[in-house]
């Protein structure tokens, strides 16, 4: 990486080529850069020789009518209040390199924007609220922040100017750098997404209080329950493309074997990157044992002809919607008997609970319609005492079947966190809410009250499941899940 020029912060350049326009001090420059600094010639030089590239005519981003509607819903919960929503800021990873950036989900979901530092504004109106979406400009030529700061033009690309945002996202756009003061000086109430951009939350820290804005944030996660339009075509670009890494990561398993799980890992985010904005979570590439353990990430652990791999993962699209499926595959393409067996249970499990999520029933139906298959054949194997009743009451499957079901999908893989219970584990499925059934068996390689043959077996089948007015559509039917379609899928792939 380059760092020729590159100053200590941003802040810090902006405030250096003030002090240079204003008193001719020398820019500040990274410790131990190159250059000793920038000649008042090869200053004036940055200033001019550039062309015009301001965008016109660009046409709104696909989701701007869903987006304004999402503001005026928004507007009717709050009247007469400031609602102050940030995208968030660059996060440090080490020294002077950063995360890539993902703006929050409150703020992407009401306006499209995925820019850092930007801040949506809903200000009372008479007729509800007035929305500003304040953003930094373009970087500047003139005092040279285009190409001395470290989040300048020439460093890390080009920004849209505040026009082309108003075109693209249909809000009014402002500077962000002049919102903070505006801040301070409101009156009146007001609330704000917490947690994404402390210099805003300082800005307002005499005007809001914990509780209001706590209720801020309920309400947006549960606005996003039940997924318009856009969003249900969202979610299905996003399977399509997990459909995609699972086949490439079938294709290359004999690779996989040869090096590690690191390999199916790089090959499913190599269809993320290419299709998507990235994968929604950290890929679990769990082979053998490293199956029983939920969220495996590390790895890092050996491929194995008769062993399982278990493959959850998804794509995120451009817009920030995520897939989240989960397939368990036979590493030498067959199952072996016991693998077979297991399977088995969690696919019907799984038939089970996908065929309980349909318009108004109960959200847990689709968790207890799987769970009692699975309880049911762990008595059938005489690994937990029935009768079934009692193992369910007691809860004693989840030493083996551990979590639950399923839960909401969107533009966060565990969507609508902070929905109250009442409107999401307690409520009744609408059309347009979308969730995961995704049961599972896990018998870990040191759980000795299981036969032998039994532990180190990990098995999780999971979907995408949208429901529909007459019923549910498995998004991610795409992939086949009973065994020997599996299998013969598979043979298809690796020829």
């Amino acid at each position: 990486m380059s760092e020729a020029l590159i100053p200590e912060t941003p802040e810090a350049v902006l405030e250096d080529a003030a002090d240079q326009a204003d008193e001719e001090e020398p820019i500040k420059q990274r410790k131990n850069g190159l250059y000793p600094g920038v000649s008042d010639e090869l200053a004036e030089s940055m200033k001019s020789g550039w062309a015009d590239t301001e965008l016109h005519g660009l046409e709104p981003i696909a989701q701007a009518a869903h987006t304004a509607a999402r503001r005026t819903a928004l507007s009717a919960r709050f009247p007469g209040e400031r609602l102050v929503v940030p995208a968030g800021n660059l996060k440090t990873r080490s020294n002077d390199t950063e995360y890539p950036f993902r703006a929050s989900v409150e703020y992407a979901y009401l306006t499209g924007s995925l820019t850092e530092d930007g801040v949506l504004v809903l200000e009372p109106a008479a007729d509800g609220h007035k929305a500003t979406i304040y953003l930094l400009p373009r970087s500047d030529r003139e005092n040279g922040e285009f190409w001395l700061s470290g989040q300048g033009e020439l460093w890390v690309g080009r920004r849209h100017s505040l026009t082309e945002a108003e075109q693209l996202y249909g809000i009014p756009a402002s500077d962000v750098r002049e919102l903070p003061e505006k801040l301070r000086e409101a009156t009146g109430p007001v609330r704000v997404v917490r947690g994404y951009d402390a210099g805003i939350e300082a800005a307002l820290t005499d005007k809001v209080t914990a509780e209001r804005d706590a209720e801020l944030r309920v309400f947006l996660s549960e606005a996003r329950l039940v997924k318009d339009e856009f969003e249900a075509g969202e979610l299905q670009k996003a399977v399509d493309s997990t459909v995609r890494g699972f086949e490439d990561v079938v294709r290359v398993l004999d690779r996989a074997e040869a090096t590690s799980e690191r390999y199916i890992e790089g090959t499913f985010f190599l269809r993320a990157r290419v299709e998507g904005n990235d994968i929604g979570y950290g890929s679990i590439c769990a082979a053998g044992p490293h199956a029983c353990t939920l969220h495996w990430v590390r790895n890092d652990g050996p491929v194995r002809s008769g062993d399982l791999l278990l493959l959850d993962a998804g794509v995120e699209t451009h817009t920030l919607y995520t897939a989240d499926v989960t397939r368990t595959l036979p590493v030498n393409g067959t199952y072996s008997e016991i693998q077979k067996k297991i399977y088995d249970a969690v696919y019907e499990a799984q038939e089970a609970g996908i065929a309980a999520v349909q318009p108004g029933a109960k959200y847990r139906d689709f968790h207890d319609a799987a769970q009692r298959v699975l309880a049911e054949k762990l008595v059938e194997w005489g690994l937990v005492e029935g009768p079934v009743e009692r193992v369910l009451e007691l809860g004693l499957q989840r030493r083996w079947t551990l979590h639950g079901t399923g839960h909401m999908l969107g533009m966060d893989v565990h969507d609508c966190a902070a929905a109250r219970t009442e409107t999401y584990v307690d409520a009744t499925l609408e059309p347009g809410m979308c969730l995961t059934v995704e049961p599972g068996l896990y018998f870990q390689a040191d759980d000795l009250t299981v036969p032998e043959e039994y532990r180190g077996i990990g098995v999780r089948i999971e979907d995408d499941i949208l429901v529909t007015e007459d019923g549910n559509r498995n998004l991610s039917a795409g992939l086949p899940r009973r065994s020997d379609e599996v299998e013969a899928w598979m043979a298809s792939l690796t020829g």
